[in-house]
């Protein structure tokens, strides 16, 4: 729509399905890469993105003219069909259902760039789960314990 600005910086966090440590450092930059063509397609822009193992963390530019869950709805779908195509795992890749996302002001995106790009050093002294806990906690986002990203009972 003409005349519409915004400046919306938004940082996500999703895992492979179960919380499974299945990206591989041999693949994960492609993936990221991936991914970023996936955000760039649909006229975002990527500012940051990584992780471990076990789960991703981005940070985009966001454009107000797609929603969150359709942008996220892209994500998942096309990275995991990506990564099946390429026969990456063993068994089938999927992403677990649902992801966190959290907004960030202009003047705190170059921390959140670097704590993402930090994931690997940062997440040998933090467990996955404590650390979405406390960005879920800071952001004072209600949350149902059972719902958090698990592994299965």
């Amino acid at each position: 729509m003409a005349n519409t600005y915004s400046q919306v910086h938004l940082h996500f966090v999703f895992t492979p399905k179960y919380r499974a440590a299945l990206i591989n450092p041999g693949w994960e930059n492609d993936l990221y890469k991936y991914i970023t063509g996936i955000v760039q397609k649909n006229k975002h822009k990527m500012l940051a993105i990584n992780g471990t193992a076990d789960h991703v963390h981005m940070l985009i530019g966001f454009k107000t003219t797609q929603s969150i869950a359709e942008l996220m709805q892209d994500v998942k779908a096309d990275s995991s069909q990506w990564i099946n195509n390429q026969g990456y795992c063993k068994t089938r890749f999927e992403w677990q259902g649902g992801y966190g996302v959290f907004s960030y002001s202009k003047s705190a995106i170059r921390n959140v760039i670097r704590y993402i790009e930090r994931q690997k050093e940062h997440h040998r002294k933090v467990e996955f789960v404590e650390e979405y806990k406390s960005i879920l906690e800071k952001f004072e986002v209600d949350y149902n314990e059972a719902y958090i990203f698990k592994a299965p009972e």
